[in-house]
């Protein structure tokens, strides 16, 4: 007999059991009824309070003027309010001056957006190539220029293009076989609105820089990557990569330019000092000129609520836009 047979075999200790999961507690189902969906109402309730005094009773206003003959005699207590029905809006539709107005404004907001957006583009990916404090600086002479009371902008900008001591003129002076001292950049409309929209450009390129900034930041270094080692170039990852995720910014900001745009008043009015001519006139200065330069209300406040429909499909857009972010979020 071996060794081996007489050896005792060692007992192995059967494997320790993990010990049972606690029991999971059973949650009671929340009432969807209970006050778990009010508390987003009651905690917006304040805003939407102060968004109906400060804006309800303005909007009502303008319906219910819109709809009245109403002018100085009305607005003085000699006569009473009379509806007139649709008579202010035939009225204003039936003017040839309104459409030219409404083209104007159109042709004015496009050309400014445009320009807004590729020249915020360009300097929000001019800026992340730069060094860090080259940045810096940048951001805050886009700060304090975004910052400016939209008065003092337009009266520093009244200066530069000055007929007699504009500093554009005396600079463009210097150019060989240029003369433009004297030159008055107002003397026709489009020279005139150009430099009004450039003026309106020059407010809003900061927002969309620094909007399209915080949105480059976002772009995974490693697609762009990718896309040149695949023979991309520079215009190719542009398209292919930075563009299809900066596409639901750009749609907000040219929306929420095509408002603001849509809606200029202070630079014009300022500009035109108070007195806007007709080849100046925009939407928001021509339903002003009527209600408050020919005194009568009516028909001014039927050219701002034939404005406020127009932009309601841009708001509709904004909107659509910002429930999608949600939805993705």
């Amino acid at each position: 007999m071996s060794a081996a047979d007489t050896t005792t075999p060692a007992k192995v200790p059967p494997p320790r059991q993990a010990p049972p999961p606690p029991p999971v507690a059973k949650h009671p189902r929340r009432d969807r009824t209970s006050g778990g969906e009010a508390t987003p109402w009651l905690l917006l309730a304040p805003c939407l309070l102060i968004l109906a005094l400060v804006m309800g009773y303005p909007l009502v206003r303008l319906v219910t003027l819109s709809f009245q003959k109403f002018g100085q005699s009305q607005l003085w207590g000699f006569q009473p309010a009379e509806w007139v029905g649709l008579d202010n809006f035939t009225g204003v539709l039936g003017d040839g001056e309104f459409w030219q107005v409404v083209v104007r404004t159109i042709l004015f907001a496009a050309g400014a957006v445009i320009f807004t957006m590729v020249l915020g583009m360009l300097i929000a990916l001019l800026l992340q190539r730069v060094s860090g404090w080259v940045k810096t600086m940048v951001n805050i002479v886009l700060v304090a220029s975004w910052g400016m009371p939209i008065i003092v902008a337009t009266t520093v900008f009244k200066w530069l293009f000055d007929a007699d001591y504009g500093i554009l003129n005396a600079l463009l002076s210097k150019l060989p076989g240029v003369e433009m001292i004297g030159h008055n950049w107002f003397a026709s409309g489009p020279q005139g609105l150009a430099v009004i929209m450039l003026l309106v450009v020059w407010g809003a390129v900061p927002f969309v820089v620094i909007t399209l900034s915080a949105g480059l930041t976002q772009v995974p270094a490693e697609l762009e990557e990718a896309a040149r080692l695949d023979g991309a170039g520079s215009w190719g990852v542009f398209r292919y990569v930075t563009l299809p995720i900066l596409k639901p910014i750009i749609v907000m900001l040219t929306t929420l330019s095509v408002i603001w745009d849509m809606g200029v008043f202070p630079q014009v009015f300022v500009m035109r000092n108070g007195h806007p001519e007709a080849e100046f006139q925009l939407l928001t200065t021509y339903s002003y000129d009527r209600a408050f330069v020919v005194n009568d209300y009516a028909q001014g406040s039927a050219i701002a609520l034939i404005t406020v429909v127009l932009l309601l499909g841009v708001v509709a857009v904004y909107m659509r836009q910002m429930l999608k972010i949600g939805e993705v979020e």
